[in-house]
Order: C-alpha cells, then structure tokens, then sequence
C-alpha cells in the first residue's frame, strides 16, 4: 500500500519536464559542442535527488514523446545507476524499479530492450539481493499470454544470466537456477522464433562454468538442441552452433554417442546462408581439433570437411567492400588514428643459445593467422576457416593433403583473384601441418608464389607476401640463389608498394625471413638497407612502426655484420631523426626504442656516436616515470597512474646499449643515478618492470661491476625473494643476474648464498618448468659453486641429475664453461655426491664441442679419478648401459 501511495505522490514538474526533453533533445545533435554543454548539464541535474525519477517517467509514461527520445532518456538513467546508484534515495530507487517491472512488456522493442538493460545495469549493482521479487516476477511474466510482455521479461533474463551468472549459481540467492533452467528449457519449443531464441541464449550462459542446475538437465537440453537443429530462424541455429561447441569443451560425453549425426550437422551449417550462423558453426572445427578424439572423429569426414573450410577461405563480397578491396594504391593517404592497434612490448628475457640455431623463443606465434583486414570485424568466416584448417592440419599432417592438394591445383591457377587469393591462403594455412608432405612441390610453387608477389590486385599481393613466411624456413634450406635471392628481391619491392596493406604484410613477412634467414643476408645488406631506409620517407603512421620491427629484426639477425660505416651512415640518420621528433609521452617511442636495443647491440662500438642522448633520455623515461607513479600512489585523485610500460621499454633499451657498448658505458653509469631508480624498479608491483631491471642489472655486473657493487648488500635480498617460478621470467631474469654477480663476486659472494640456493635447487627439480628458466637456473647454481664450493658442494645430490639433463643441449659459451668449472670444483669437494648420477654426468661432459685445455683437463681428472676408485671390471659394466656414441665420444675424447 505504501508504495502505490507514494506513486500517487511523485509527480513531474511541468517545467522541469520541459527542460529534460529539451536536453534529450539536444544531445541526439552532431555538434561536439552542444554534446559537451549536454555532459555538463546533466552532471549538474545529478544534483537533484528527483532528476532520475524524470528519466524513468519519460521512458515509460511519457508515450507522447518519440522512442528514441524514450530510450535516450533510459540510457542517460543506466548511467547514472552505474555511476551513483548506492546514492540514490530508496524512494527513487523503489519508483525506478516498479517502473520497469511495469513496463517490461511496453509495445515497442526498443523500449523493451531499454527497460531490460536498466533492470540488469541495476541487478548487477549488488542489487540481486536487495530485489529478492525481480528473478519470480520476470519468470511469472514468461507465461503471460501476451507476447510482448514474455518476450520483454525474456530479454531482460537474458542480459541478467549474461551479466550476473556467477552470483546466480551461488548460495547467496537460495540457487534460483534450480527453478530457472527447467523454465527455460520449455520455451525451446516455443512459436515465436525470438522467445526460442532467447532460451537459448539464457542456457548457454551456463555451459561453460558446468553449472549444477544445468548438468542435472544435460540430457533434455541436448535433446532439445538437437529438435532445434533446422529451426528456420536464423538466431536460433546459430544458439544452437553455439551450444554445441562449448558443450564440446565441458561435455564431450554426452556428445559422443550422437557424434556422427553432430559432424554431419555441422557441415551443414558452416555452409549456412547466413554467415553469423556459419561462423558459429565453423568454431566447432577449431574447438574439436583440441580435444584428443578429433582424429577418430573426423578421419571419416575430412573429404566433405577440407571442402567446405577451404570454401570459406574466400573473402565475401561485403569484405571486399569493407577492405576498400577496389582501391590499388593508397599509400599517399594518411592513417586513420583509430585504426592502429596498442603494441605489446615484450619485455626482455635472457635464453640461452642451443646447438643448431640461434635462441630458442618459447612464443614462436608471430605468424598466426591475423594476416589481414583490421577494418573488418577481426574474426569472421574467412578467418576461422583458416584457423580450423591450419589447426586440422596439424592434427593430420599429411593426410589431410590428400584432400587439399586437388582443391590447390585448381584454386592456385584460377583466373578469378578472389578464388586465386583464397588458394595463396589455403597454401599458408597448411604450410606448418602439411610441411613435410608439401616439400615435393615447394620447388614448382615457390616461383609461382614469387610470381604473384607482382599480381595486379593489392590483396593478392598481400597474401602472398605472408604465406611465402610460412615458408620461409624451407627457403633459406635450399642455396641461397634458388628461391631465397629471388624471393628476396620481390619482398623488398612489396616494402616499397603502393599500397599500404601490401607494404604491411611485406614488412611482417620480411621480419620472419630475416629470423629465418640470419646471416645469409649479410651479402645483401646494402640492397636491404637501402630499401627499409626508403620506406621511412614512404610510410604513413602505422605501417611507420612495422617498419621499425623489421630493422630491429634484421639486426638481431645479422648482428655486427651490421656494424660497417656505410651502413651506420644510412640507417643511423633516419632513426634518429624519429628519436628527436617523438616526444616523451609519445606511445611511437615503444617501438623505436626496441628497434634501437637491436641496433645497438650488434652495432655495438659502432653506435658510440649516438649512445650519451640515448642513454640520457631513457635515465629520464624511467624517472619520470618512477615520479609520476609515487604522485599516483600518494594523491590518486590528483594525479593518475603512469604507463609502466616507457619504462620497461627504456629499461630494456639499456640493457642493449650495456650489452652492445660494454665496458664504454663505464662513464654514463657514473655520471646517472641509474642504480637508485634500478633499486625502486627492482621492487616496482609490476612483475614486466622487475623483469626488466633484472635483465639491465646482470647486463651492467658485466659491463660495469664496479658500480654495482657498493650496492649488492641491497640488491641480493630482493633478487632472493624474487625466486619465484609462478612468474617465469621474472624468476629468470632474476636467477641470471645472481649468475653475474657471482662471478664478478668471487669468494665474496659466500654471505649471499643463503638467500638464494634452496629456492634455486626447488626450481630446477620442478616439473613441468620451462627449457630457458631450467637452463639459467642450472649455469646459476654451477657458477655460485665455482666462487664459493664449500657453500654449495654438500647439496650436490639434491641437484646434479636435472643439473645435467638441462645443460646438456646448450652450446658451448662462457656461461657453460664457468658454471661446469662449477660442477667439477663441487665434486672435488664432495665426490660421493655425484656417485649415483654418475651416467648423468658422463653424459653432459659429452655435449661439449671442444671445452678449453684447463677444463677439458678437470673432466678427465673426475672420469678417470671414478674409473679408479671402482675398479676395473666395475667401470666396464657400468660403461656398458651407456648408448654407443656417448661411449665413443668419452673413449676419444678422455680415454676412458
């Protein structure tokens, strides 16, 4: 009674009214500076305890006024209910939501749809609970008769079960799902289209998270899925893809006894007319090659599934439109600001190099599938049919060419360029999966794909460029003039395109060759640098940062092969004019300044000239930074938090300039405070800024130790409780640089031992830790027995089994050579504790190459010093368990 007495009691102000509308009015107008006066006058009438009860009576009362007006006015209320609700009077708050219980069921969509996403905007405020009659009221309203009113209370449950799914599986609200889901389920049978629709969509908020309530109805909902399966409206079979592919990922038991009939629906509908559907439908191909049955679920399929996906593969006529696929050249208008996606700056992490090749990257995903169009929306058909392709692929290798290579033939050689660029695509998408099985016709395919590198569509040109890198590691096997000159020489002319889009996936696809590539582009430096210094004269705004990615690779790649004068002249300039335009708050300086730690560390003496600004400026970066984050922390409404990420990436541009420029950054270091601002970043609560001073104080121990020194009593407590392999490169940077120190310390070092041994022999007996963190811990704990052995030698046992095993792969370096020097010193001092693993041991002696005279001498000291101390007839059994070449290797190299 009280509540309908006080609806009785609140009336609008005529005039007031008038003033809203007016607003309302006002704010639908294009005009930025009628937008901003609009902002201003409602953060004042938020003032008013009563203003929102205005924006409830012109949504729902005020039918005189044009929907949109309504709406508006609606929208302009979940605002103020996200931003103020707590503040609300509780009169205000009970008018607003009997309103919208009211008036759910309004005759038009739009005002329905508004009124729903008011009653979850408010339900999601905590407000679940202090609206105990929403969830019963808005079930009850689902039977009524009246087809506006089920479907309005349906859309709200909806966006309730999108937005509060947590809370209503959890005791706080008595289990209401228990009620729902049943509910639910019976409206899949429903006439209208819509309603079914949204069941739907209300279910499978659950799936995922197994909700109890919905695992006891498993069986129904499937069946009720599966009646659905050819429903006519468009929204409900794509609920219905939806369903079964999450149901793949958490319930793949109740799905397999119907498992063929499901296949068989798929392919079905990931051919649908309506695209939305077939997008669905085609993440069922992706979300299956996951799941370990995928092979003897599909061996059966793959001839109507490969295709179907390669059909998918072709770009749509709205994509074409949408990708401005008519307009060839383009390079000469500017980017569009919105359009550049944020970087990520990936913080450096110290790797060990191994036998064979360069470094190992743990995320080699550089080349996923994103190889275009960032105007259309990022995931659409074309894309997931080449991403389950690309996964199918890896799932049956060559098989799956039995099915693909006919399709190819005709695709590759099409006179249509949208059927042409499909089959460049396809080729890419196999090229990881099918690699061996494509090898027989690389030699025919490669020219022809170098060929079409000059197509005279700009989109096939692109494709090109980033299939051809999925090839790459094959064409820099073959003698460089065969395929990898030729290939080259087109690659730089698509960085030189007259399209952007082209320019773009040259320069990405020119980055992967050069990894790729390495060295065997040193007698091209000259052509290459001439064409990337062109570019930056060339380049709009975004394509500008791509460019630096593939500089930065090259010198990673070929190293002081860069470091000529001739080259130094024509690389240099540019970059540095960059560096001088870029102000310090300019996000472009990201790249650049990880292009430049490239740089600077293969020109290495050769960047001298250039290093006092560059290291100034990224001193300044970090204190900047440092100041504005401590103004954060201690007014945060007066001054907002910095972005961490200048610097890491100047932290990690120091880190080059110590490495490339060694024992020359002697007198920078001296005249900064860089080891004060180390000493805050080393303790900042962002793990990438500890990674990154980690990295730069192992980089100056070795550069510089006499300046890290005075400061080791502070630094070794933070480095020890820095051990933590839930961040692994953190935990690795930091487990390096205590390496470093070590050795620079010598016997100095005993009073830290303490600190950090036991955490690093946990580590290195962990499952399941990464190769690089294993590798580091390994040469570390070596290293602090070679300086201190007493310290360290009574824990051999503890450690020499994965001791060995880890290093055993790496090549031979210094950081190998000190920390077996190590080992050996360790075993001296304590023999017995390396008896039992003795194999392990013999083992990783083997792995070296060619050790120095004094090392070489140490191993043959413990080898043969063993094969005494057993005798004889024991060391011949004991040898016999050893493979053959190990004992060949030990027979030539220490005879024994």
């Amino acid at each position: 009674y009280q509540q309908s007495k006080m609806e009785c009691e609140w009336k609008p102000d005529e005039q007031g009214l008038q003033q809203i509308l007016q607003l309302l009015k006002e704010s639908q107008s294009p005009d930025t500076s009628t937008q901003r006066s609009v902002q201003q006058r409602l953060e004042q009438l938020n003032q008013y305890p009563d203003f929102n009860n205005y924006l409830i009576f012109v949504l729902t009362k005020l039918k005189s006024e044009d929907e949109p007006t309504r709406s508006l006015s609606g929208l302009i209320l979940k605002n103020n209910v996200k931003a103020h609700y707590q503040n609300f009077p509780s009169g205000v708050s009970d008018f607003i939501k009997s309103e919208c219980l009211q008036n759910i069921g309004d005759s038009s969509p739009l005002i329905r749809a508004t009124v729903g996403i008011l009653i979850t905007t408010i339900a999601s405020k905590g407000e679940l609970q202090n609206w105990p009659e929403l969830l019963p009221k808005l079930c009850l309203l689902l039977d009524s008769e009246d087809y506006n009113t089920c479907e309005g209370a349906f859309g709200a449950l909806q966006k309730i079960c999108e937005d509060s799914a947590e809370i209503l599986d959890s005791d706080m609200l008595d289990r209401p799902l228990n009620i729902m889901i049943p509910k639910f389920l019976q409206f899949f049978k429903h006439n209208s289209p819509k309603i079914r629709s949204h069941a739907i969509a209300c279910v499978n908020q659950f799936i995922i998270s197994r909700t109890q309530a919905l695992m006891l109805h498993i069986d129904p909902f499937i069946e009720n899925l599966f009646a659905l399966a050819t429903d006519e409206e468009p929204e409900v079979r794509k609920n219905v893809c939806r369903a079964l592919v999450m149901l793949l990922e958490v319930r793949l038991d109740r799905l397999l006894p119907h498992m063929h009939n499901i296949v068989e629906y798929m392919l079905q509908r990931t051919q649908d007319q309506d695209e939305n559907v077939a997008l669905e439908a085609c993440e069922f191909w992706l979300t299956l090659a996951e799941q370990p049955v995928c092979k003897e679920v599909l061996c059966g399929h793959l001839s109507q599934l490969t295709p179907v996906l390669v059909n998918g593969m072709k770009y749509s006529e709205i994509d074409i439109i949408l990708l401005k696929g008519d307009i060839e050249e383009d390079e000469a208008i500017p980017d569009n600001e919105q359009d550049i996606r944020p970087r990520f700056h990936r913080s450096r992490t110290v790797a060990q190099q191994h036998e064979g090749d360069g470094i190992e990257e743990e995320e080699d995903d550089d080349d996923e599938l994103d190889d275009d169009d960032d105007t259309i929306s990022d995931w659409n058909l074309r894309k997931c049919s080449a991403a389950a392709l690309d996964v199918l692929a890896n799932v049956f290798r060559d098989d799956l060419l039995l099915h693909i290579l006919p399709l190819l033939k005709e695709l590759l050689f099409h006179p249509e360029w949208v059927v042409k660029e499909s089959g460049i695509l396809v080729l890419g998408a196999i090229a990881e999966g099918c690699m061996q099985g494509m090898i027989p016709y690389l030699p025919e395919l490669i020219p022809h794909l170098v060929q079409c590198l000059s197509d005279k569509k700009a989109l096939v040109r692109s494709i090109t460029c980033w299939t051809l890198s999925r090839y790459a590691h094959w064409v820099v096997s073959q003698p460089p003039d065969t395929y990898l000159k030729p290939l080259m020489t087109e690659l730089l002319k698509r960085i030189l395109d007259s399209n952007k889009r082209v320019q773009e996936a040259a320069c990405s696809a020119f980055a992967t060759l050069e990894e790729e590539a390495c060295t065997e582009l040193v007698p091209y430096l000259a052509f290459i640098l001439d064409t990337l210094v062109f570019a930056f004269s060339k380049y709009q705004h975004k394509n500008l940062l791509i460019l630096y990615d593939a500089i930065g690779t090259l010198a990673d790649s070929v190293g002081h092969h860069l470091n000529k004068p001739e080259y130094i002249q024509m690389l240099m300039p540019p970059l540095i004019q960059k560096w001088n335009q870029l102000k310090d708050e300019d996000k472009d300086l990201f790249p650049l300044l990880e292009c430049l730690s490239s740089v600077a560390t293969a020109l290495q003496s050769g960047f001298l000239p250039y290093c006092e600004p560059v290291y100034q400026r990224c001193v300044n970066l970090v204190q900047k930074t440092l100041a504005q984050a401590m103004l954060h922390q201690s007014q945060p409404d007066q001054y907002e938090a910095p972005d961490k990420d200048f610097m890491i990436v100047a932290l990690d541009l120091l880190s080059g300039l110590a490495e490339g420029l060694g024992g020359t950054i002697e007198q920078l270091v001296a005249r900064s405070n860089i080891l004060t601002l180390m000493y805050q970043c080393m303790q900042d609560k962002m793990p990438e800024v500890r990674q990154s001073s980690f990295a730069l104080l192992g980089d100056l121990t070795k550069a510089c130790f006499q300046h890290v020194k005075p400061c080791i009593a502070d630094f070794m407590p933070i480095l020890g409780t820095n051990l933590n392999p839930e961040l692994i490169s953190v935990c690795n940077n930091a487990t390096w640089a205590i390496g470093e120190i070590s050795i620079q310390m010598g016997p100095e070092m005993q009073p830290y031992i303490a600190m950090v041994l036991h955490q690093l022999v946990e580590i290195i007996n962990r499952p399941n830790t990464p190769k690089t963190l294993l590798e580091n811990t390994a040469i570390t704990i070596g290293r602090l027995g070679y300086v201190c052995p007493q310290e360290v030698a009574p824990m051999l046992q503890q450690f020499i089994r994965p001791w060995c095993t880890s290093l055993r792969n790496i090549r031979d370096n210094e950081e190998k050579d000190s920390a077996f020097r190590g080992i050996c010193t360790m075993i001296s001092v304590n023999p017995g504790g390396v008896v039992q693993d003795f194999i392990f041991f013999c083992d990783a002696v083997a792995s070296w190459v060619n050790p120095k005279d004094d090392l070489r001498d140490m191993f043959c000291k413990i080898l043969h010093g063993f094969k005494n101390q057993v005798g004889e007839e024991n060391w011949s059994r004991f040898s016999d368990q050893f493979p053959m070449p190990l004992k060949e290797r030990l027979a030539t190299f220490y005879g024994v």
